[in-house]
């Protein structure tokens, strides 16, 4: 059966790969990216070799919450239901690591925007969706006055930290619904290791080593996003350099952790409303 897809970061590397293979399934794909001309050139080269797919495309900067706040308010102004999220895009060596907010760019993009997207966005997720959270096999413990910009981090520290803190959000997210919710009303929430060292231009970047083929990672997230043998299961890691579910970082099975890290993103969100 046909998905709606919202797969973030969809213009470059594992999400351009991703979107590639999904548009050849045939579903309905709702693709983001910063870019709008990288965007519109993405959805006419895969409807000229995919005519029966249906692409929608949503240009928004992860960096800036008010890109995000908008690009909410496009997808529910066109969508009451939404089957799949993917949030896929990420940022390891950035230019600027601050915002111009004044927080840690490694975060905003890693972890707190795609936890605004997914918890603004829950309304429209029907039964059965699902929540598909890029993680890393490089994961550190997360230094909560980091996350709010009070402590400076090397480009590897913020990537690690920020990678363990979407996985530790996932695990919070899968326990606190399904325990206020009947379990088929709230999306199942997954996070995921696509593999180590794959292709893509922010390892090149970031390691100078060309890396494995970038497919190996978008196969997974099309497995999690759509098969049938996944649906229904939530708050796991898989960690797809073994092509198993696995044990995540000790902290994101610490309840009280994954409470007051959810807890700092939720206060550096207030301000906003969606």
């Amino acid at each position: 059966m046909k998905k709606s897809i919202l797969l973030t970061g969809a213009t470059d590397g594992i999400g351009l790969e991703t979107a590639k293979k999904l548009a050849k399934q045939g579903q309905h794909l709702l693709l983001h990216g910063r870019n709008t001309d990288k965007l519109a050139q993405l959805k006419t080269s895969l409807q000229a070799q995919y005519p029966q797919v249906t692409i929608e495309t949503y240009d928004a900067d992860l960096s800036d919450l008010k890109h995000v706040k908008r690009m909410v308010t496009a997808l529910k102004s066109r969508h009451d239901k939404l089957d799949v999220i993917v949030n896929n895009a990420g940022v390891f060596k950035v230019n600027q690591t601050i915002t111009q907010d004044g927080m840690d760019v490694r975060f905003v993009v890693n972890t707190i925007a795609p936890y605004l997207l997914t918890t603004s966005l829950l309304p429209i997720l029907g039964a059965n969706s699902r929540v598909v959270n890029l993680s890393s096999a490089a994961q550190a413990p997360v230094n909560l006055e980091a996350m709010q910009h009070n402590i400076n981090l090397s480009d590897s520290s913020a990537y690690a930290q920020s990678k363990l803190a979407i996985t530790m959000w996932t695990f919070y997210l899968a326990t606190t619904l399904r325990a206020t919710s009947n379990s088929s009303d709230v999306p199942s929430f997954i996070a995921v290791n696509p593999a180590s060292f794959l292709g893509s231009k922010m390892v090149k970047d970031a390691y100078g080593t060309e890396g494995k083929d970038i497919s190996i990672g978008a196969d997974i997230l099309v497995r999690l996003a759509t098969d049938p043998s996944f649906e229904g299961i939530t708050g796991r890691y898989f960690d797809n350099d073994y092509g198993d579910w696995a044990a995540p970082h000790p902290d994101a099975l610490n309840e009280n952790k994954n409470k007051d890290l959810v807890g700092v993103i939720e206060q550096i969100l207030a301000p906003l409303t969606v």
